[in-house]
């Protein structure tokens, strides 16, 4: 079996509500509020921010837009796009995951929607390269989930079909394209969930 991961909330921490009240403290006083902004924000990940992450605009438009649609001052919106990489931190349980799966004999791919500077950042950051056989970031391919072509494109990338690709999102609309194209996946809550979803597979030891 081929383990296929997300990466923003899923191997690398990505909480946009408490993301926004660490960057705007001055606008974001509670985790609700947080929450609010972040949709506004980030729009589901489609919209502005969802041309960033697919590679079809860079950092300084999607700022310049972000700041044009909402009002919000420009040099406040960069901020935020400028800290991202500081929440995209690897999250511990994941990695001893990611180790264990690899102990286990699994081949380990990733399928994260990222725009090309922070995919840079991972690269350079985080030794891709021995937790994960090979992957796919949107912004340098320049296809996004939940669409079907860059699913069709990790396929011929990984070179396996989809019955031995299993998923792991923390959206459920990536979930369920998936599922769609006959690849397993399962939706990612916490580490502890998919470790035990991995053992429930008989992927794992308990």
């Amino acid at each position: 079996m081929r383990i296929v991961f997300d990466f923003g909330g899923v191997v690398f921490r990505w909480h946009p509500a408490s993301f926004l009240a660490r960057v705007w403290p001055h606008r974001v006083e509670t985790l609700e509020q947080g929450a609010q902004l972040a949709a506004q924000f980030f729009q589901n990940y489609g919209g502005d921010w969802g041309q960033f992450d697919q590679g079809l605009i860079g950092a300084d438009e999607v700022a310049q837009r972000i700041s044009a649609r909402t009002g919000w001052a420009l040099d406040e919106v960069e901020a935020v796009v400028r800290a991202v990489p500081d929440e995209l931190t690897a999250v511990p349980a994941m990695v001893a995951l990611i180790s264990d799966l690899r102990a286990a004999g699994h081949r380990l791919h990733f399928l994260s929607n990222m725009p090309e500077p922070y995919a840079d950042h991972l690269s350079a950051n985080y030794p891709l390269g021995e937790w994960f056989e090979s992957g796919l970031f949107s912004g340098r391919v320049k296809q996004i989930k939940p669409g079907a072509e860059i699913f069709a494109m990790a396929e011929r990338h990984f070179g396996a079909p989809p019955s031995e690709l299993l998923f792991i999102d923390d959206h459920p609309v990536n979930v369920d394209a998936a599922l769609s194209r006959d690849w397993q996946s399962f939706l990612f809550i916490d580490a502890a969930g998919a470790r035990r979803e991995l053992v429930s597979r008989r992927l794992l030891g308990a």
